[in-house]
C-alpha cells in the first residue's frame, strides 16, 4: 500500500470514528476533504451516510485513489471524543504530517475511553434527576439511579454480544421494565411510572433524531432519512420493552 493509499485508509478511519461518536454527516464530509486537501490532493470527492463512506482522492500527478467503508456500529454520542478528533483535523490541516503520525495521533485518541465509574455516575444522576423533574419523589430518584446502574451493566456486558441496536433496546427495555415493576411491588412508595420515565431517558435516541432533523435540513435527505427512520425504530423498540414488561408484571 502506497502512501496515498494508506492516507485515504486513515481518512476512513478518523470518518468512521466521527460518525460513531454522533457527528454529523455534513461534519465528516467537511473534515475529510479539508484534510485531503491539506494532504495534497488536488480533488476529493467524499460521500457519507451514516451506513458507508466513500472517498476518491485525486493526487496533482493525476493518480486517483478510492476506497470505501461500510459502517455496521449503530455508534452512541461521544462529544469529547469527536472534539478531539476535530483538534486533530484542524491541527494536521494547519501542519500537514505524514499518515503514520496522523495514524498514531488518531489511535491515541481512539483508543482514550471514558472512565466507566464516570459514566455511571452520570447515567444514575440523569436518570435520577429526570424521575423527580417528571413529579416523582426522592425515592423515585434513588430508584431511578439504581436502574440506571444496570442499563449500564446490561451496556457493557449484553451490549457486544446483542450487535442489533433494535433488539437491543427491546431486551434492555424488557428486563430494566420488569425490574422496575418488581420495585414497585416491594416497595409501595414508589411510583415505577416516574421511575421509568428517567430510565427511558438514558436510552432515548434524542441527539440522534435530532441530527437526522440536521441533516434533512442542510440538505443530507438520504442520511437525514435513514438516520431518523433508525431513531423511529429503536425508541419504538424501547416502548414494546416497557409495554411488555408492564403487562406481563400486571401494571
Amino acid at each position: 500500500m502506497n502512501e496515498s493509499e494508506a492516507m485515504l485508509h486513515q481518512l476512513l478511519n478518523i470518518g468512521e470514528c466521527m460518525l460513531s461518536c454522533g457527528g454529523e454527516v455534513n461534519r465528516v464530509e467537511d473534515t475529510l476533504n479539508r484534510i485531503g486537501r491539506a494532504y495534497g490532493a488536488v480533488n476529493m470527492n467524499v460521500f457519507v451516510i451514516t451506513s458507508s463512506i466513500i472517498v476518491t482522492m485525486t493526487m496533482p500527478d493525476g493518480n486517483e485513489c478510492t476506497q470505501a467503508r461500510r459502517i455496521v456500529s449503530a455508534g452512541s454520542t461521544d462529544f469529547l471524543k469527536l472534539e478531539r478528533l476535530n483538534h486533530l483535523s484542524r491541527c494536521y490541516c494547519a501542519a500537514p504530517t505524514p499518515p503514520e503520525i496522523l495514524q498514531a495521533d488518531f489511535e491515541k485518541i481512539n483508543c482514550n475511553l471514558p472512565r466507566r465509574i464516570a459514566v455511571y455516575l452520570g447515567s444514575m444522576l440523569a436518570a435520577g434527576s429526570f424521575a423527580i423533574f417528571f413529579g416523582g419523589t426522592l425515592a423515585d430518584g434513588f430508584a431511578g439511579a439504581f436502574s440506571a446502574i444496570l442499563i449500564c451493566l446490561l451496556q457493557d456486558f449484553l451490549g457486544p454480544l446483542c450487535k442489533n441496536k433494535i433488539s437491543f433496546n427491546l431486551m434492555c427495555a424488557f428486563i430494566i421494565g420488569i425490574i422496575i415493576c418488581l420495585i414497585g411491588h416491594l416497595i409501595s412508595f414508589v411510583h415505577t411510572d416516574e421511575i421509568m420515565i428517567g430510565d427511558i431517558m438514558l436510552l432515548i435516541p434524542g441527539i440522534a433524531m435530532t441530527n437526522s432533523i440536521r441533516d434533512i435540513l442542510v440538505g443530507d435527505t438520504i442520511s437525514g432519512i435513514m438516520r431518523f427512520i433508525e431513531t423511529l425504530v429503536w425508541s419504538g423498540a424501547l416502548a414494546v420493552g416497557f409495554m411488555g414488561a408492564i403487562l406481563l408484571m400486571g401494571g
